[in-house]
């Protein structure tokens, strides 16, 4: 769903409610300053705007659900909060008492107690599953770890990267083979928001084939700018898109520039993102754990990062990031895909067709890197950018980059 050729009074409408639409996402974010982060948190953590519209009515995974076992479940990423079991519960999944792991009847007891990270589920007395929605937590937050692998405290804001959305969708039986197939391509830690929107009623088909992007962190984003890969708007821009299109909530979303259009009434979402906002921009980057990287090298990896390797041209400032840069707070400083050497294609379906510089933020806990995971480790990251602009640095010089980044 591209834009099309039109005549200038359009054009100019066009921009003018693209910039609109900008402008709101700011003030927005202006607005947020000042507001609670505990309510945003109740907001990111547990509120579905409304969008069993998408996951019961259309896509009707409350059917699905019930069928899955927790290790099944587990298995594809989705999390539990431990801090949501009573203690016999605890007790229960650390013995598997009765099988409890492998008894689809867990799942729904589990979304009962409000446990699974991102996912709300309302079940009647009879013990029967009546509808599903999710919540901004089922890709931004995993869990530690601390009872299991996949059961523990909620880390809100970390990427959730073994979360294969892809997989829990294409098991949706609303969906028709070709598309089940195309989902089920998009693997662990990442999914394609340019693919398909959610108007109310229908999945509305933008961009074909699918090139899903990693699943970004949502943590230190205070002072960033324009936050997603593209730059194509603010964090509340990019929130209501998602919140609207993708999650399937109901709202009104508006950007010509990408061809977008949805009206639904009452609009849940649009009253919820300053507080949302809020939360967000509070979400700290995690230190590196101690012990993690060569304080020496990191050192020497400095120095190379702000002189000789140039990185700090466009990685600039406490942000590490040239976005801002722009000739105003609403025009971002954007780069060609062939200027970084990155694949184009994914930015073609954006509003800007550019991306914007990354800004370096916990760069130890979330590989793959690039919007398109095309880098596995920091390593393959430095060699990209060696080769791209002749660099010419030694192993060392290398070695020392990846324990700075290592740092941030």
């Amino acid at each position: 769903m591209r834009p099309i050729h039109a005549h200038p009074a359009t054009c100019a409408l066009v921009i003018a409610v693209a910039l609109f639409a900008v402008t709101f996402a700011f003030q927005v974010t202006t607005r947020a300053q000042g507001s609670d982060p505990r309510h945003g948190r109740e907001v990111f953590r547990f509120d579905t705007f409304g969008d069993e519209q998408l996951w019961t009515t259309v896509l009707r995974m409350h059917e699905v659900i019930p069928t899955i076992d927790p290790v099944t479940a587990l298995g594809v990423g989705l999390k539990v909060d431990v801090d949501a079991l009573p203690r016999e519960v605890l007790d229960a999944i650390l013995t598997n008492a009765n099988g409890l792991l492998t008894d689809p009847a867990t799942t729904v007891a589990l979304l009962k107690l409000n446990a699974v990270v991102g996912v709300k589920g309302q079940v009647n007395d009879a013990g029967e599953l009546t509808s599903i929605g999710i919540t901004c937590a089922l890709c931004h937050s995993t869990v530690d770890d601390s009872l299991m692998p996949g059961i523990g405290g909620r880390l809100d804001g970390w990427a959730n990267r073994d979360l294969n959305v892809g997989a829990i969708v294409a098991l949706s039986p609303a969906l028709d083979d070709a598309l089940k197939n195309e989902f089920s391509m998009w693997g662990p830690g990442k999914y394609d928001p340019r693919h398909h929107a959610f108007d109310g009623m229908n999945l509305i088909p933008l961009n074909s084939p699918s090139l899903p992007i990693v699943i970004p962190s949502i943590y230190g984003l205070r002072g960033v700018g324009f936050e997603t890969y593209t730059g194509d708007g603010p964090i509340s821009y990019w929130n209501a898109y998602v919140g609207i299109g993708q999650m399937g909530g109901k709202g009104n979303f508006v950007d010509p520039r990408i061809g977008l259009v949805i009206h639904q009434s009452p609009d849940l979402v649009t009253p919820k993102l300053e507080a949302l906002l809020a939360y967000q921009l509070s979400l700290r980057t995690p230190e590196p754990p101690r012990g993690s990287f060569d304080r020496q090298a990191a050192n020497r990896g400095r120095q190379l990062f702000r002189n000789e390797a140039g990185c700090a041209t466009c990685h600039q400032g406490p942000t590490f990031t040239d976005v801002l840069n722009g000739a105003s707070r609403q025009v971002p400083l954007l780069h060609d895909a062939n200027e970084i050497g990155t694949e184009p294609e994914y930015a073609s379906r954006s509003a800007t067709n550019r991306y914007r510089t990354t800004p370096l933020r916990g760069l130890w806990q979330h590989p793959p890197y690039f919007h398109d995971g095309s880098a596995p480790d920091l390593p393959a990251v430095v060699e990209h950018y060696n080769q791209r602009f002749g660099l010419n640095l030694d192993a060392q010089q290398k070695s020392d980059l990846v324990e700075y980044l290592k740092t941030l």
